[in-house]
C-alpha cells in the first residue's frame, strides 16, 4: 500500500513538473516573441483593450438609441400617412406635454447637445454611429461628398455637402425652387385681412408676428400664445431697442419695413401679384443646407432670440404660434416678382443657424441680459446682397423648419379674353407640390 502511495504521488508530481515546464517554456517563447516584435505586441494588447472595455458599451448604447428613435419615427410617419389616406388633414389639439415643455431649459439643452455633437469620435467607431443614424432616419449616404469616415464629428456629418450634381436646379425661369430637402407642411395663398398662415387645421398664426414687421416691436410669450397676435409694449419695445446688437438706420427701416407695407396693403394696391407661403419640415436625415429658392437681393436680416420647442408633427398639433416662439433668422428682400422673406426656425437641439454671408452670427447664446422678445436686426445696405437660385444661404445643425412667404403673379383672369389669359403677365402662380408631399433642394415649388 505504502509502495503504491509513493507510486502515484511520484507520477502526479512528475506529471506538475511536466506542466510547469511547458508553461515556463511558453513564458519564455512569449517573452522572446514580444522581444522581437514588441510594437506588434503592443498593439494587439491596446485592439484587446479597446474591444473588451469601449467598443461593446458605447456601440450597443448608440444602436440602441438609434433603434428606439427608428421604430418612434416609424409609428409616427405610419399614423400621419394613415391619416392622410382617409383624407384627415392634422388638427390642433391641446396636450399637457406642451405646457411641461415651457418648463424645460431648452436652450440649454440645446446647447448641451451642440457641444457633445461636436466632440471628435475615433475612426473606427464613425461607420457604426453614421451609418445607424442613416439607417434610423432614411439618410442617403451615397450622396455625401465626403466618406464617412472623414467626418470627425456628428456635427460635421450632420452638416454635409453633397456630390457635385446631386441636386439638379430646375431649369425653368419662371418657377420658385426649393430651398431645402423636406416635406411640405402647409402651402396656400395669404387671404383676407388677417394676413394669417395655416399652422395646422383650427389654429392659424399672422405673418407679421412670424416676420417681425415692425422691428421695433416686442411680443411676449404668454400674449402669443393665447391669440397668436403681437401686442406692442413701450417698455418691451424699448427695451428691445437698447438690447439690438446692430440698430438700422432711418432709411434702412424703412427699406425693412416693406414687409409690413406687403401686409397691410389695400386690394387695390396689390395689382397682379398675391402673397404666398410654404412651409417645409427638414427632418434629421433629410440634407441640412438651405439654399437660394431664386434669384434675389436680401436687404435685411432679423434675428428673434426665441425659445427652441420641437417642430416635429406632433408639436405642430399641439403648440400654439411655434413658429412665432421659436428662435428664428429672417431674411427679407426682392425677387422678380416683389417682395421675399425667407425664415429659418430653429428647433430643440438645432439652435444653431449659420448664415453663410455672415458667419459671425450667432444663435442660441445665453441670454444674459436679453429678452426672448429682443430681435437683433440688420441692413446689407441700399443695394443688399445679391443672391443666386441654388446658391447656399444657411445650414441648420440638425434639422428644422424653412418658412417662404413671397409675392407671385396672381390675375383675376374671369374677365380676361383667352389672348389675354395666354399673355405671361396674366398667368397665375400654382404650387406644384401638396401638402405631405417630400422634395428635394431645386425642384420646382410652384410656377406661373
Amino acid at each position: 500500500m505504502a509502495w503504491a502511495g509513493a507510486k502515484r504521488w511520484t507520477l502526479k508530481n512528475s506529471s506538475f513538473r511536466s506542466r510547469q515546464n511547458v508553461r515556463n517554456l511558453n513564458y519564455a517563447a512569449g517573452n522572446a516573441t514580444k522581444a522581437a516584435h514588441p510594437s506588434e505586441a503592443a498593439g494587439r494588447k491596446r485592439h484587446s483593450e479597446g474591444s473588451n472595455l469601449y467598443l461593446p458599451g458605447a456601440t450597443v448604447a448608440t444602436l440602441m438609441m438609434l433603434g428606439a428613435l427608428h421604430i418612434r419615427r416609424m409609428y409616427e410617419e405610419k399614423q400621419v400617412d394613415e391619416a392622410r389616406r382617409q383624407g384627415r388633414e392634422p388638427e390642433f389639439v391641446a396636450d399637457w406635454k406642451a405646457t411641461f415643455l415651457q418648463m424645460l431649459p431648452l436652450r440649454f439643452i440645446s446647447r448641451t447637445w451642440g457641444s457633445l455633437t461636436s466632440v471628435e469620435l475615433p475612426v473606427w467607431l464613425r461607420p457604426h454611429v453614421y451609418n445607424g443614424w442613416a439607417r434610423a432616419f432614411n439618410a442617403n449616404l451615397d450622396e455625401a461628398s465626403l466618406p464617412i469616415e472623414e467626418y470627425v464629428s456628428l456635427r460635421d456629418f450632420f452638416t454635409r455637402t453633397l456630390k457635385e450634381g446631386a441636386r439638379p436646379l430646375d431649369p425653368s425661369t419662371t418657377c420658385l425652387l426649393s430651398p431645402v430637402d423636406g416635406v411640405v407642411l402647409q402651402c396656400g395663398q395669404v387671404t383676407g385681412t388677417g394676413t394669417m398662415i395655416e399652422q395646422v387645421k383650427g389654429f392659424s398664426y399672422s405673418v407679421s408676428s412670424l416676420l417681425g414687421a415692425n422691428p421695433h416691436v416686442s411680443s411676449s410669450s404668454s400674449s402669443l400664445l393665447e391669440d397668436g397676435q403681437t401686442t406692442q409694449n413701450p417698455d418691451e419695445s424699448e427695451a428691445t431697442s437698447r438690447n439690438q446688437i446692430e440698430s438700422a438706420t432711418e432709411a434702412d427701416s424703412l427699406r425693412a419695413s416693406s414687409s409690413q407695407h406687403i401686409l397691410t396693403r389695400s386690394p387695390s394696391e396689390t395689382g397682379n401679384k398675391g402673397l404666398f407661403y410654404c412651409v417645409l419640415y427638414l427632418g434629421p436625415g433629410d440634407y441640412h443646407r438651405i439654399h437660394s429658392p431664386s434669384d434675389w437681393d436680401v436687404f435685411y436680416r432679423r434675428h428673434f432670440y426665441g425659445r427652441l420647442y420641437p417642430v416635429n408633427e406632433r408639436a405642430v398639433r399641439t403648440i400654439k404660434n411655434l413658429y412665432v416662439l421659436n428662435e428664428r433668422v429672417v431674411l427679407e428682400g426682392r425677387w422678380s416678382q416683389g417682395f421675399m422673406a425667407m425664415a429659418a426656425v430653429g428647433a430643440t437641439n438645432v439652435g444653431s443657424i449659420e448664415l453663410k454671408f455672415e458667419p459671425e452670427l450667432k444663435t442660441n447664446i445665453p441670454k444674459v441680459g436679453l429678452s426672448l422678445a429682443t430681435i437683433n436686426s440688420r441692413s446689407y445696405g441700399q443695394n443688399g446682397l445679391n443672391v443666386k437660385a441654388g446658391e447656399e444661404v444657411a445650414v441648420f445643425n440638425l434639422g428644422s423648419t424653412v418658412v417662404l412667404v413671397f409675392e407671385a403673379p396672381s390675375v383675376e383672369t374671369e374677365d380676361l379674353s383667352a389672348h389675354e389669359k395666354s399673355r405671361p403677365e396674366s398667368r397665375n402662380f400654382r404650387f406644384t407640390v401638396a401638402n405631405g408631399e417630400r422634395i428635394k433642394m431645386g425642384q420646382a415649388l410652384g410656377d406661373w
